[in-house]
């Protein structure tokens, strides 16, 4: 899809499809009521023989409006002016698409923009909307014989504004929107494709592919020996008993200059967990493909990072291993010894998660970050506590959890900040070992980040747990792209900071 923008009077503009908002009680938008003026009210004539009354998620398309040059007039339901929420946008921007897919338009004039959320201005509700249709235009058939054809015919969206001075800010805003939803649909890809397809060298060759796109990119892969040769015995504990070999796979964006801050990103990349030998239930296992969408968020990030070229220097490092029982397994109750020096008992090899991790942000180290953030598909305790709506947030310190959340909220994707504190680390004791891997049942998602903080004290630290957030199953089965938007939003910050 192209996106455009352009200035001018909504009534005056060519197009196959002309794109208003209505609220709630017949209300019209302020383009709504121009076009209704220049057709002298065909507009509340029509919404008067009751068909629409502005409802959220109502859809009107109208044919030959005289005095209006479009094609064809959609009017979308907005719900009550005041209370419009970014919710009620979504859902306008959706049904906008479902239309616009059963309809012959070539191309589309869209004047939603005006029509912004409570809180949010012109430019934000332009760069929503961007990012809300490409990742609707998403389709996963890269694992089907036929592809499905169920998009628009319209290759071509322009964005109205006001006046000519409008148009820069929205075009950036349009630019903006298009390299996170491209950077939601790289994650999706990666997440939805199955464990026999996406194993760990699968990701390295991938990130190799994403490095010969970008001349600021240069990626690297550590292989098992070169792991071995680093110490990153627990890292390599959790793919023992799979064929597939473990992967390091170090991405290194340079955007910002030699002397530029480094921001780091590390995303869990397990590619099929089964368990190990602490074997899961059959039941929905399958979903165990989507144990790597923390990596996937990464690969999302770092593509539109670079496609956005921001002046920022940024780091994407992802331990991949596959997690399978076998006769030489990490088997309950072994001991293993981290990057770090730290040996850590093994009480539950389900929970490998934070095995990865932790050699990660050790290695993480030598780029001298001035944050760190990591983001796993780590606990169901994450589920249970905030449901599939916030990500889980923890971190060592407050700046970088503050400006985290900010960021989150600033780009509708928002996270939960849950305490860490040395009282958890008594849950971790082992009689045997410097630590234990797993600290009970009672507050999981908050040990399980406890655990991880014991190799993040030489740098500022934020973890995400994303269990609740990456993927949705049932009908809707699939990975989300959550958490890009937060991330690009907050690397976006940093750089114009």
């Amino acid at each position: 899809m192209e996106y455009l923008v352009k200035s001018g009077k909504p009534e005056g503009q060519r197009t196959g499809c002309l794109v208003l908002g209505v609220f709630d009680k017949r209300r019209l938008s302020e383009a709504a009521s121009q076009v209704d003026a220049a057709s002298q009210g065909q507009l509340t004539a029509i919404l008067g023989k009751g068909d629409m009354d502005g409802a959220a998620g109502q859809s009107l398309l109208l044919h030959g409006i005289p005095g209006v040059s479009a094609e064809r007039v959609l009017l979308l339901g907005l719900g009550k002016e005041k209370e419009l929420t970014e919710r009620a946008y979504r859902q306008a921007l959706q049904t906008m698409f479902r239309v616009l897919s059963a309809s012959g338009a070539r191309d589309v004039l869209c004047a939603l923009g005006e029509t912004a959320p409570k809180g949010r201005d012109r430019n934000w509700a332009i760069r929503d909307a961007v990012q809300q249709v490409e990742t609707l235009l998403y389709r996963f058939d890269t694992c089907k014989s036929k592809k499905g054809n169920s998009l628009p015919n319209a290759k071509k969206i322009t964005f109205l504004v006001p006046g000519t001075a409008d148009v820069a800010p929205a075009r950036d805003a349009c630019k903006f929107g298009l390299a996170t939803g491209r950077g939601m649909n790289l994650a999706r890809e990666l997440g939805d494709l199955p464990g026999n397809i996406c194993t760990p060298v699968y990701l390295a060759e991938q990130a190799k592919k994403l490095g010969k796109r970008f001349k600021t990119l240069s990626v690297e892969a550590l292989d098992e020996k070169a792991m071995e040769k680093l110490g990153m015995g627990s890292l390599l504990s959790v793919g023992h008993g799979s064929r597939q070999e473990s992967r390091l796979i170090v991405m290194q964006y340079k955007g910002g200059g030699k002397n530029a801050d480094t921001h780091v990103l590390v995303g869990k990349g397990i590619t099929f967990d089964t368990g190990g030998i602490s074997l899961k239930p059959g039941a929905a296992m399958d979903e165990m493909k989507f144990d790597m969408c923390g990596a996937a968020s990464v690969f999302g990030t770092v593509q539109a990072v670079a496609e956005l070229e921001l002046p920022i220097n940024l780091v994407g490092i992802v331990p991949s291993a596959e997690n399978m029982p076998d006769g030489i397994a990490t088997k309950p109750g072994d001991i293993i010894t981290s990057m770090s020096g730290q040996t850590i008992e093994v009480l539950n090899t389900d929970a490998e998660g934070r095995l990865v991790l932790c050699d990660a942000l050790t290695y993480a180290e030598r780029f001298k970050p001035v944050s760190v953030v990591d983001i796993a598909t780590l606990t169901g305790a994450c589920i249970i506590a905030l449901g599939h709506h916030k990500h889980g947030l923890m971190s060592n310190n407050t700046a970088v959890a503050n400006k985290l959340l900010a960021a989150g909220k600033a780009a509708a994707d928002e996270a939960w900040q849950l305490p860490l504190g040395e009282e958890y680390d008594e849950q971790l004791k082992s009689n045997f070992a410097d630590m234990a891997n797993i600290g009970g049942r009672s507050a999981g998602t908050i040990t399980a980040a406890q655990f991880l903080a014991r190799f993040t004290g030489k740098y500022k630290w934020a973890h995400l747990d994303i269990a609740g957030t990456a993927w949705k199953s049932g009908d809707q089965k699939g990975a989300t792209g959550r958490p890009v938007p937060l991330l690009v939003q907050y690397l976006k910050d940093r750089a114009g900071a």
